[in-house]
């Protein structure tokens, strides 16, 4: 049987009483004690990144007038986490947006999701020393990538940006900017409740299976579970093929030979269910049509790309289409102003690897799922 440990999701904690009464009132150390609690912790960005998260906040710390970005949009359709986070233990992230502020020192903070109501109501419940806003962020896939966030809050356009400063360095209004996603500051409340000695022994993460998984949804998990088990609780056989990373992820087949947490982008897990080449496709077409449409890999190449993968798993693709196919897919990667097209190029090369036999099965006029 598996167990885990439940920290974030502990206990349902909408409201301020309550989750006080779970949690405890919010330790504030000196920001100096703060930074070292945090960098012995050990603790990652958990929106897809991976980054130290204390080196991010020291980062952001030695600049003037820094500003605070609590990144709750959750862009790609294939993650739920953030949701379940924000609507079950709202407080508990708003306690690691307090935090990160107090590291950084940072008079202003910023809230950023897709509809942001729930967090006005949590906000206005607390007192704070610092501006607190929320901001709604267009509904859009590339709109929650952090260039585009602080695009938008600097210049209300919600595109990324070419990075010729990081955040830290450079972000909104020109001040140097932390962007840390919500379960990233949300366990940063944590670290400073436990201890950084307490916090590794029991480290969990949020991760969404979904797809054909019988009993999908979001888990707090061991952060070192292997996927298989991770599948397991989702009622999936382990040895399924599954979409790692989210739509920008790649397919995996035996997904339960591999670890979780080794498996970059964000942590979502999508059991295929049917044909891999149409799923990819439907993916794809998604991807091409949620675009900026500013920079010729995702104006060209994307739509491209989607259209040779829906003619192949309809059965209409000329014999030289996966050829060409891995010609386009070759000259995409690094040319975008953010790394969407990446990501894309990232699934169709893996598709063609892994759904190769169905590739073949299509082309004779077949399916081989």
């Amino acid at each position: 049987m598996i167990t885990t440990t439940r920290r974030l999701l502990a206990a349902p904690t909408p409201d301020l009483a309550a989750h006080t009464a779970v949690h405890g009132a919010l330790p504030r150390p000196h920001p100096a004690e703060l930074l070292d609690l945090v960098d012995r912790s050990g603790l990652r960005g958990r929106g897809g990144g991976g980054f130290p998260t204390g080196r991010k906040l020291r980062a952001v710390a030695a600049g003037r007038a820094p500003v605070v970005v609590a990144n709750g949009c959750e862009g790609d359709p294939a993650s739920a986490k953030d949701k379940a986070l924000l609507a079950i233990a709202p407080h508990l992230v708003l306690d690691g947006v307090e935090l990160a502020a107090h590291a950084v020192g940072a008079a202003e903070a910023t809230l950023c999701a897709h509809d942001g109501t729930a967090l006005r109501a949590a906000v206005a419940a607390r007192s704070w020393s610092i501006d607190v806003s929320v901001v709604d962020i267009p509904g859009r896939y590339v709109s929650s990538e952090e260039s585009a966030l602080v695009n938008f809050l600097t210049t209300g356009d919600a595109r990324p940006t070419v990075k010729v400063f990081r955040p830290a360095e450079r972000g909104v209004r020109g001040r140097p900017t932390l962007v840390d996603n919500v379960e990233t500051l949300a366990q940063l409340a944590l670290v400073a409740r436990r201890g950084p000695d307490a916090f590794r022994r029991d480290e969990t993460r949020l991760v969404t299976v979904g797809g054909a998984a019988p009993h999908g949804g979001v888990f707090e998990t061991p952060v070192d579970l292997g996927l298989g088990e991770v599948l397991r609780l989702a009622g999936t056989d382990p040895d399924a093929t599954v979409l790692a990373g989210g739509l920008g992820g790649e397919w995996l087949t035996r997904a339960g030979h591999h670890r979780a947490s080794s498996i970059p982008g964000v942590a979502a897990f999508h059991v295929l269910g049917g044909c891999g080449l149409r799923e990819t496709s439907e993916v794809l077409a998604h991807l091409a049509a949620e675009s900026a449409r500013q920079c010729g890999p995702c104006m060209f190449g994307l739509p491209a790309i989607a259209a040779d993968f829906t003619a192949l798993a309809a059965g209409a693709a000329p014999a030289d289409t996966a050829a060409r196919l891995r010609r386009r897919l070759g000259v995409v990667p690094g040319r975008g102003a953010c790394a969407h097209p990446d990501g894309a190029v990232r699934l169709a090369a893996s598709a063609l690897r892994v759904f190769a036999d169905d590739v073949t099965a299509h082309a004779h006029g077949g399916c081989l799922a």
